[in-house]
């Protein structure tokens, strides 16, 4: 075959090739979990995490989920394996994971549900998308609220339902003339939640502070965070995160899986008004180090000098 390959269903097949059925759950109804991981080196970053997460989020959801972790972790490297065939030099993979409860019977005139649906895809890491993020600092725009106490869909679930980031990102560059802008919410009680690609973190009093677990997505990037706080002797803990001028000339930063790390240049609040933040901040950089050593690459460098 010519190209990259995606997997569906048990079997691999061209990229162009590869399609859900209109009345698939995924497409009707938004339900569709899912994972996004990356490769370093062209070996995928924490995969055990994010294959654990994605079974336990389609138990959640009463999506099945019939393969298992051996047949998807072998499915998963050679997909990477192969795709990465096709990357330019320097190039690196994300791998998206997802599942559906499959076809909806309904919309097709039958009463049977099913099979669900299971498919792997990748693409090459956007550098220049997340290259902004390094060179002139994230630009964040709190742009609303968004429910972090659901009882039925618990925001530490990773899924596609993601209509609330389309607007809240398009919401935050038309507010601020940034590009690469961001919308971060705030949850019921006005604190600050996530954005639709990262965690939030703000250095208070000399501690690495991230919104409750529970109110966000359940990060396998924070828990790298964590964890390299705890290496480079920085106090890491949860608690509540007001957006207001206690945070200016703080350091802020946001983890994701795609850029790893970067720093927080900015806050627009709803009254217009710009909370700046000390960037690049003294313990970003000493994190963004420790994120580097631990992945064996330059995260910066991989950003800022490739050339896609």
């Amino acid at each position: 075959m010519t190209g990259p390959l995606a997997h569906l269903n048990g079997r691999f097949l061209p990229f162009a090739e590869a399609a859900l059925p209109l009345h698939d759950a995924g497409f009707v109804s938004g339900a569709t979990v899912v994972d996004n991981a990356r490769t370093f080196g062209h070996k995928l970053f924490r995969w055990a995490d994010h294959l654990a997460r994605f079974r336990r989020d389609c138990a959640a959801c009463y999506v099945p989920l019939n393969a298992t972790d051996e047949h998807l972790t072998v499915t998963a490297e050679e997909l990477v394996s192969y795709n990465a065939k096709w990357l330019p030099p320097g190039g690196e993979l994300q791998l998206v994971t997802f599942a559906t409860p499959g076809p909806l019977g309904l919309y097709s005139g039958g009463a049977a549900n099913g099979p669900p649906t299971l498919g792997m895809v990748t693409y090459p890491l956007p550098f220049a998308r997340y290259r902004p993020f390094f060179t002139e600092g994230v630009t964040l725009v709190l742009v609303g609220t968004h429910s972090s106490d659901s009882t039925v869909l618990p925001p530490t679930v990773k899924h596609r339902s993601r209509m609330h980031w389309h607007i809240a990102d398009h919401t935050a560059r038309a507010r601020s003339g940034t590009p690469s802008a961001l919308g971060i919410t705030a949850g019921p009680d006005g604190t600050l939640t996530e954005t639709s690609v990262a965690h939030f973190l703000a250095v208070i009093h000399g501690t690495v502070t991230t919104p409750p677990r529970h109110t966000v997505l359940d990060g396998i990037s924070l828990r790298v965070t964590e964890e390299l706080c705890h290496a480079v002797g920085v106090p890491f803990a949860e608690a509540p995160i007001l957006p207001d001028r206690s945070l200016a000339g703080r350091e802020a930063m946001l983890t994701g899986t795609g850029f790893c790390l970067a720093g927080v240049r900015e806050l627009v609040l709803p009254n217009s008004e710009r909370i700046r933040f000390d960037w690049p901040g003294p313990v970003y950089r000493a994190l963004l180090a420790a994120w580097s050593d631990r992945v064996g690459v330059d995260v910066a460098k991989q950003f800022t000098e490739a050339g896609t």
